[in-house]
């Protein structure tokens, strides 16, 4: 399939400032004359997990609508994608504050850029949640992943977690568990379809502050995201529900090492505010 020549994909990628690293998404600044068939058809032929469409725009109020795309489906809410997008508008039209509309709600963005040019993008999810999950969504991810029970953390039990859409998260209970990612990619796609959930985030805890995390997301058509913003902020608010946070902080979450494209995520959590704030840098992807 040609795309129109009226349809100009950006490509950046996403938490990291190597354009060999981070999590790629494809980004469109004038989607306003796209249907929906068509920004899926422009998504499936970028290729990419996700990618974002500016569908409607407002400068002087530096306001925007996006949709966000997987090669398969329309998801609610995309956090590598927003920061592309983010960081692609304020090279254009200067740093500052951005608000997107979204379908999982409004998103401030706060873009800043450094003494070389270089921006970095901070956004504030939707107000997070997290529940414990229960012991059939459990065995049934397990049995797609290959993983057993004694496999994880018993400090960080499974919970399904919310920031604009639902993932699983599980916590390895070593790296070397993490590390060796090979999934029944049909299994667990209908696992998380039957579930409803984006990604399920699998984290190993290497201290109070920093984090390893694997996103497989077989439901986007896609084996395994390296920076997943959505997840990060779901994450942070899951431990802000088991009480883990109890004061202001920020912590790291390093991902997509082991498929060769390491992202770093900043994200801060505040035990008295439900939004969580997930921060990195976007590059450009060269031709």
């Amino acid at each position: 399939m040609d795309l129109p020549i009226t349809t100009e994909v950006l490509r950046y990628a996403a938490f990291t400032s190597d354009p060999e690293g981070g999590n790629p998404a494809g980004v469109v600044l004038d989607a306003a004359r796209l249907d929906e068939q068509r920004m899926l058809a422009v998504a499936a032929e970028v290729g990419y997990s996700e990618t974002a469409f500016v569908t409607s725009r407002d400068e002087d109020r530096r306001r925007f609508t996006l949709r966000y795309f997987s090669p398969l489906a329309e998801v609610a809410f995309c956090g590598h994608a927003t920061v592309a997008a983010a960081v692609a508008l304020a090279e254009r039209i200067g740093p500052g504050d951005l608000v997107f509309d979204t379908p999982a709600g409004e998103i401030g963005v706060a873009t800043v850029a450094d003494g070389g040019g270089a921006v970095r993008a901070t956004l504030t999810s939707v107000p997070t949640r997290s529940r414990p999950a229960r012991d059939a969504e459990v065995d049934a991810t397990l049995a797609a992943l290959g993983w057993r029970r004694a496999d994880l953390d018993p400090a960080l039990p499974p919970h399904v977690a919310f920031a604009g859409n639902d993932h699983l998260v599980l916590a390895a209970g070593s790296r070397a568990r993490l590390a060796d990612l090979d999934y029944d990619f049909e299994a667990l796609a209908a696992v998380m379809r039957e579930h409803g959930w984006t990604t399920v985030h699998l984290v190993r805890r290497e201290s109070d502050d920093r984090f390893h995390a694997r996103d497989p997301f077989p439901v986007g058509g896609v084996v395994e995201d390296p920076a997943t913003g959505a997840a990060a902020a779901a994450f942070g608010g899951y431990l802000r529900a088991l009480g883990l946070v109890t004061a202001p902080g920020a912590l790291t979450i390093r991902q997509g090492e082991d498929m060769g494209r390491p992202s770093d995520l900043t994200v801060e959590v505040d035990p008295h505010d439900a939004r969580v704030r997930v921060s990195g840098r976007a590059v450009p992807i060269g031709e």
